[in-house]
């Protein structure tokens, strides 16, 4: 069912809205003025769940200036976006928060998702997948929804790596990112190949990518410290 601001109650939140307009826009967080482009937010809600998840609020200027929500269409587009012109669709979470002065920040949550990749649906009828750099939704490349859909078959099967999966593991032990094309030379193999690496080593989160201005590129997994 489609939700209204009238559906939402409003949750006192000023000094809570105070400290995420402080953050500013990053990889996880975006601000909106209005929304009244369902793809565009499609491209959005594509790009963080593609990565690792992510925060809108509505009715923020960029500069970080509170203005409130003005329409109530807002939320209906971005139900739309969600449910509609993302593939598979998206399940996000709206709040509705009072911020004084009469004026109401809405708070769009959306996670990361288990099924990657998101695809957002662009006005021609494209579906394509977008993950979040910084402020920005960059596409994504066909290697990354490659290793993307790999994740998904190879979940929970144990994986037994070869000659060129150990030697991007070398690669990007000796160096911070490394490229397709590198990876292909250095190993001396064709591209399926070597995509096929990458989805192998990405669906066991040993390897992620990078981007470095102009193109993704592999870089090793952090992992976090057990405790």
């Amino acid at each position: 069912m489609n939700s209204t601001l009238k559906d939402l109650r409003a949750i006192k939140g000023k000094y809570y809205i105070g400290r995420l307009i402080e953050e500013g826009e990053h990889e996880h967080q975006d601000f909106k003025f209005a929304i009244s482009d369902a793809h565009k937010i499609a491209r959005t809600i594509s790009a963080f769940a593609n990565n690792g998840g992510g925060r809108l609020l509505i009715g923020v200027k960029d500069n970080g200036r509170i203005a409130g929500v003005r329409n109530e269409e807002d939320i209906f587009v971005i139900q739309q976006a969600a449910e509609m012109y993302c593939r598979p669709c998206q399940d996000v979470e709206v709040k509705a928060f009072a911020t004084g002065g009469g004026a109401i920040v809405i708070v769009v949550e959306i996670r990361r998702s288990d099924r990657r990749p998101v695809q957002a649906q662009e006005p021609d009828g494209r579906w394509r997948s977008y993950y979040r750099v910084k402020d920005e939704n960059i596409l994504a490349s066909p290697l990354m929804e490659n290793a993307w859909k790999m994740e998904e078959t190879d979940s929970g099967a144990f994986i037994a790596f070869d000659g060129p999966e150990r030697q991007l593991l070398a690669m990007l032990a000796e160096q911070e990112t490394v490229t397709l094309t590198d990876f292909m030379r250095r190993a001396h193999i064709s591209r399926l190949r070597a995509e096929e690496a990458v989805g192998r080593l990405c669906s066991s989160r040993m390897v992620d990518f990078s981007y470095t201005g102009n193109e993704f590129a592999l870089v090793a997994t952090r992992l976090e410290p057990a405790g």
